[in-house]
Formats: structure tokens, sequence, C-alpha cells
């Protein structure tokens, strides 16, 4: 391990984190808030930030080495932790003010675009911070670690472990020689994505700083918003119909936007993860359109089809936002959600869950043994767009599954030991709303809920989940296996 390397990586990363920090000072500045005292959180908060920043690129002076796949695996890892708990800073130091647990929460949920929050009454806090605290969503969206990547150009050997780590991007046709470019491209998508969204809000009528947060919170697939009703306090059909566009174009993997702009149309035609992603998203709207008919819990069938459509697509695409409390819906329509939320987006988006890619190649590699069951000797490969898949990628997909089960029903349990005033459903619930960083979970922390209730055990074990999910929890994993940090 080259840690001099690793330090200067890691410093200039939390000189980023600063350099946001400022953006969002100079707003609270000019905002004026004297009696919240946002401007001194914020200031006092980007001098530490950058101070650590500094000083770790002090320590990795004189590093100028590429960054091989082991820097890379440490840099993502520690990188997002230290970004959370040096994004903490503010709320901890502000007034109103969280305790360090529940500020690294709040952290964590906004650096890894979970949108699950441990605030009680967003409204009463300072406008500064919620400008903070949709930044960081903004910038995890995309990745701050890519923004790295297309800035810097730091990353040799190792860029392309790094961006596939921590923007679960598809690699390959070229894209994988030319790393910045594809890197720049992206951000380049990125911010066109969000100023179409914002024209879009400020012309349906939302206020500018309102419009501005939400745009952050919906083109990452966020879901923080400035109103402890969510969405749902505008009472815009037009507004609700919108964010559902960008959270679909958010949950779509960003490389398929780049050969569009690249012209070559042929990768949108071939592409079996988007069809299905939308296929699927179409039948469980249909689904729970079906089931608020049934059950009268909509007045009218447009109004079946705006709020089916929008929970569906803002858990599936692990935004959270929420326009009404689907915990009340019918068992089946819960169900679904459950369902969808597990699925999340495509690879290479910036949803959440165990991405669609992965539930196609579950569904493929069963059909081939069920053939094989009855003729052993016939190959039958798995293709996903026409590529042949190895066998060793099908075993990776069935071991994350796996593992994905394992850590739902242990954490799901920890919670139950940590917390043992909620019950089952509910600790279910917040393990998978934060493993997946889809935000609300079921009962105590439903649509309608916070995770402010919890205790300061439970918020930090939930922030962890927020982020192994995020980083796909293998990366984070790796961080604890002693041989990743032997020195050469």
């Amino acid at each position: 391990m080259d840690y001099r390397q690793l330090c200067r990586f890691l410093g200039l990363l939390l000189l980023l984190v600063a350099v946001s920090m400022v953006g969002c000072l100079a707003y609270a500045v000019y905002d004026q808030e004297p009696e919240f005292a946002a401007d001194r959180a914020l200031g006092f908060s980007a001098l530490l930030t950058a101070a650590a920043g500094g000083l770790l690129r002090w320590f990795g002076r004189g590093s100028s080495r590429e960054i091989l796949r082991r820097e890379a695996i440490v840099i993502v890892g520690l990188g997002w932790t230290l970004s959370t708990l040096f994004g903490a800073l503010p709320y901890v130091l502000s007034t109103p003010s969280l305790d360090p647990a529940a500020a690294i929460f709040e952290s964590a949920s906004g650096f890894t675009t979970t949108g699950a929050s441990a605030i009680a009454d967003v409204e009463a806090w300072p406008r500064g911070l919620l400008l903070w605290r949709a930044t960081t969503q903004w910038l995890g969206g995309m990745g701050i670690l890519v923004l790295f990547v297309a800035v810097l150009s730091m990353a040799g050997g190792g860029s392309k472990s790094l961006f596939r780590r921590e923007s679960s991007g598809k690699l390959g046709e070229g894209f994988a020689a030319r790393m910045r470019d594809t890197a720049i491209r992206l951000w380049q998508i990125y911010l066109g994505l969000s100023a179409v969204c914002l024209v879009g809000l400020l012309v349906l009528g939302m206020p500018v700083f309102d419009a501005v947060c939400h745009t952050f919170a919906i083109v990452s697939t966020g879901g923080f918003s400035t109103k402890n009703a969510s969405i749902g306090f505008y009472r815009s059909p037009a507004i609700e119909w919108w964010i559902i566009v960008f959270m679909l174009l958010g949950a779509i993997s960003f490389m398929l936007y780049a050969w569009l702009l690249a012209r070559r149309w042929s990768k949108w035609k071939q592409d079996e993860e988007t069809r299905f992603y939308l296929v699927l998203l179409g039948v469980v709207i249909a689904a729970v359109t079906a089931s608020l008919l049934y059950t009268a819990q909509a007045p009218d069938f447009a109004t079946a089809v705006r709020n089916a459509a929008f929970q569906v697509v803002s858990i599936s695409t692990t935004t959270g936002f929420v326009t009404s409390d689907y915990d009340r819906w019918s068992d089946f329509a819960r169900i679904l959600i459950v369902a969808v939320m597990f699925i999340g987006g495509c690879a290479g988006s910036t949803a959440g869950g165990i991405k669609v890619s992965r539930l196609l190649v579950f569904f493929k590699n069963f059909h081939r043994q069920m053939i094989h069951i009855f003729r052993p000797t016939q190959i039958v490969p798995v293709r996903i767009n026409g590529v042949p898949l190895a066998d060793n990628y099908l075993a990776e997909v069935g071991f994350f599954l796996a593992l994905v089960g394992f850590i739902v029903a242990l954490g799901s349990l920890a919670v139950a030991v940590l917390e043992p005033g909620l019950d089952l459903i509910s600790s279910f619930g917040a393990v998978i709303g934060t493993l997946f960083n889809a935000g609300p979970g079921l009962g105590a922390v439903g649509p309608m809920c916070t995770y402010a209730g919890l205790g300061a055990f439970t918020h930090l074990f939930l922030s962890l989940l927020m982020i192994m999910g995020r980083l796909e929890i293998l990366a984070m994993l790796a961080l604890f296996i002693p041989a990743l940090w032997r020195r050469y």
C-alpha cells in the first residue's frame, strides 16, 4: 500500500468538500439568517475540512505514481467515509443542531443519495444548511470520486477500477481506454439534466430555492426535500409528472446518454437492461393503480395512476420522495413497493438497489439451469446485449445476491436488538431503506416518518449500511481485510 498516494488523493477529496461548503456558506451569508448562525457553522466546518485536507495533502507530497487497484479500493471506501464524517460538521455546529451520531447519519444519507433523514422538522432549519444538505446529494449522485477522475485526471492504471467501483459504471467499447474523457462526458450530462430539471421546476411555479434543492435531489435520485411533506407539499400534478420523468432519467445508465451524444443509436436499441426496467416499472405501476382503485384509496383513475406512478418510480429509483403514504396501501401494493426497492435502478446510474442488470442476469442464469436439468450436456450461454457472460461473473452475481440477503437478515436482527421498541417490520424497513439507498422504509420509518427517533448506535449502524449500499458492499468490506493494507 502506498500511503503517500492515499493521503494525497484523500486530501484533495476533502479540499473539494471544503470548497462545496464555502459555496453554501456564500449563500448563507447572502440569505442573512442570523438567528440560526448557518454561516458560522458552514465557515468553521469548511475551515476544519480544508485544514484536514491540506494536512493529508502535505503527508502525500512527492507521490506521483499511478493509482493501482489496491489504492483505488481504499480510496473509494475511505473517501466516502471521510466525506461523511466531515460533511456532518455543519449539522453539529449549527443552530438547531444534531448530535454527532445523527449528524453522521444525515451526512451519510446525503452523500450516498439515500434521502433518509434524522431531522424531525426540516422546515425549522436554516436555508444555508438545507442547501448543504442538498449539495451533498448532488455531489454524491454522479460521484465525488468520479469528479476527481474527470477534473484532476489522477487515476492512471487504477482508473478503471476506481471508476467502476465508485459509479457502478458500464465500461467497455473504447470507454475504458479513455476514462478521463468518459468521466467528463458523464458530468456534462449530469449538469445538463440538472439544468433542464431546474428550469422546468421554475416554470411550473416552484420557488427558486426549493427548485434548486429539489433539482439536486431529483437528478441524483437522492430524495432530500425542503418540506416536511416532501413533494406532496406542492399539491401540483404537473410538478409530480415532471419529477417522475427526471427520476427515471437519473435511474438509467448515464453511459447510454454518452452513446446517444456520440450518435451510437444501436446501443439504445440493444440495451436489454433499460428495456427490462421500463417494462417492469410499467407492469408494477399498472398493478398498483389497480390496487388503489380496487381498495378505494384513490378518488379517480387519474389520481390513482399519478400516485402509483410517482411512488413506484420514486422508490424503484431509490429517490425516496413521497406524495402519499404508501405504508397505508394494501399489502399487495406494499409488497410490490418493497420488491422494486430491492431491485433499484440500472447499472451506471445514480440509483441504488441491487441493480436491474443483476436481476436480469439472475433470471437468464435461472433459465439456463432449468434447461440443464433436462439437457445436462447442452451449452446454453447467458448473454446480455448479445455479449456472452463468463461463468465467473455469473458466480459473482449469485454471491452478491446471497450476500445482500444475508446482510438484510443480519441487519434487521441488529436493529431489532438496538431498538427494542421497534417492531420487526420497522426494523426490516430501516435496513432495506438504508442498505438500498431508498430512504423511507416501512412502519416507524415509513414514508411519513423520519429516522429521528432512533438511538445513536442505530444511526451509526445504518450509516454504515448506507455507505455499503452506495459502494455495493464489497468495496467497503474489503477495508477490513488485513492483506489490503500491507505494503508492497
